[in-house]
């Protein structure tokens, strides 16, 4: 699904003194490895979420999860998830992936795009192609790790329903576990981004960020998969009225502006 609220990942140009610097070295899929004593911790429970995609802030002491662009430092003494765009590019990276054109999803010569952001749709077709996009997002993910991030969601899971019916469910499926793989050997826990009624637990997927459930009437679906492993992040006050009181005694709910401005709405139950 197409949403604002689903997607939120704007970036501002304001916080690029707090940014980790971005290295596009390849490495070898191989070393997608944690340290000996590194162990994938899950979501603190009874505690707040704050969702700081926009730019990074500092948080009241009653939260205790804070969700971050994978290009930001995570925040001490919280437990951090690290947002990395799984399925599909940032718009402000297309110089890097004009360098993997291959490994973008094309028609009649042109990018697939979703449309509603600009974002090119990743060519997961083939086993080969998955295994080399592994090896890219996988940079990313484990530089979340030596950042300093508990966990990592990967956004975009739903992209095939973008595809223009080139992609399967099955072919994203096939990828999400890659990517959980990388995410459990860097010693992060890995949470599903869209596709509500999919229980991502069957390919090791540890939590859900489900934004805008209330809205669209899905944060059961989410709950039935993953009980209280999951993050609801509403846009809309009468959403969040909605969720804080259907849901908020067992899930960490947040009311945020569609812009996840620093300065901008932050709300909890």
């Amino acid at each position: 699904m197409n949403r604002w609220g689903r997607r939120g990942r704007l970036r501002l140009l304001s916080t690029a003194s707090l940014l980790l610097p971005l290295v596009l070295a390849p490495l070898s899929a191989g070393l997608f490895t944690a340290p000996a004593h590194a162990t994938v911790r899950d979501l603190p429970v009874g505690t707040d979420v704050d969702y700081q995609l926009g730019g990074p802030r500092p948080v009241p002491d009653h939260v205790g999860i804070v969700a971050r662009d994978r290009m930001a430092a995570p925040l001490a003494g919280r437990y951090n998830v690290c947002y990395v765009n799984g399925f599909q590019t940032q718009t402000d990276e297309r110089k890097f992936w004009r360098q993997h054109e291959a490994l973008i999803l094309h028609r009649d010569g042109r990018p697939v795009t979703d449309d509603a952001w600009g974002e090119w749709i990743l060519d997961i077709r083939t086993a080969e192609k998955r295994q080399r996009l592994v090896r890219i997002v996988g940079r990313w993910t484990q530089r979340c790790a030596e950042a300093g991030y508990d966990a990592v969601e990967f956004d975009n899971l739903d992209s095939f329903t973008r595809s223009r019916g080139m992609l399967t469910r099955a072919q994203a499926v096939a990828f999400a576990e890659k990517l959980v793989g990388v995410a459990h050997r860097a010693g992060l826990a890995a949470g599903q981004k869209n596709l509500a009624g999919f229980d991502g637990r069957s390919i090791g997927y540890d939590f859900a960020v489900a934004e805008e459930c209330g809205h669209y009437r899905e944060c059961g679906a989410y709950v039935r998969d993953y009980g209280r492993q999951v993050l609801a992040i509403e846009y809309r006050a009468a959403d969040f009225t909605r969720t804080c009181e259907r849901h908020g005694a067992e899930l960490a709910v947040v009311l945020r502006d569609l812009q996840l401005r620093p300065a901008g709405v932050h709300r909890w139950c």
